[in-house]
């Protein structure tokens, strides 16, 4: 079903940049996620063939008409009448990858044996838009094991700096 959400959100993005509202979009996505994140059972709702679509598209318009846009509103709209209200979740994930992709943008998620100083932070940062040519956005997390050094993955590639992994690449060779 991956594929139904990709294609969903290839066309309303596109219908985004037609109108210049890509970011406007995307907030009105998020929203609508979060509404779904904290309630989840009125996406199982609008999912419901057991509910009239008539019931479950004047549910939308209730919970959602006045704050979406009228493009956002019409997805909506295409996604509970083709029965494909459950892609959303993934369709927003996918509209988020056109979007990033579209404006250069990257999440770099770190993985360091100890906490990385702001320093340290804007020095990776700088390096990591200069080797990939996009805007980096640094998401830090600690893992003692790792022993030192760090884990970057960046647009489904993991760059494995860390003491650990250095260890087990030694160990391999020394079994040779």
């Amino acid at each position: 079903m991956i594929k139904i959400s990709n294609e969903y959100a290839d066309a309303l993005f596109s219908l985004a940049m037609d109108l210049h509202a890509e970011e406007e979009t995307l907030g009105a996505l998020h929203l609508i996620r979060d509404s779904f994140r904290q309630e989840p059972e009125a996406l199982a709702m609008l999912a419901s063939p057991a509910i009239a679509k008539s019931q479950r598209l004047a549910a939308l318009e209730e919970a959602f008409g006045s704050q979406l846009p009228q493009h956002v509103m019409g997805y909506m709209h295409t996604l509970c009448n083709n029965g494909h209200i459950r892609e959303f979740m993934d369709s927003v994930q996918a509209y988020e990858e056109l979007y990033n992709s579209a404006r250069k943008l990257s999440t770099a998620y770190v993985t360091s044996a100890v906490e990385l100083s702001e320093e340290e932070k804007t020095e990776l940062k700088n390096k990591l838009e200069k080797r990939l040519g996009r805007t980096i956005c640094l998401e830090c997390a600690i893992d003692e094991t790792l022993l030192g050094g760090l884990v970057v993955q960046v647009d489904g590639k993991v760059i494995d700096g860390s003491l650990k992994h250095r260890l087990h690449e030694i160990k391999e060779v020394m079994n040779r």
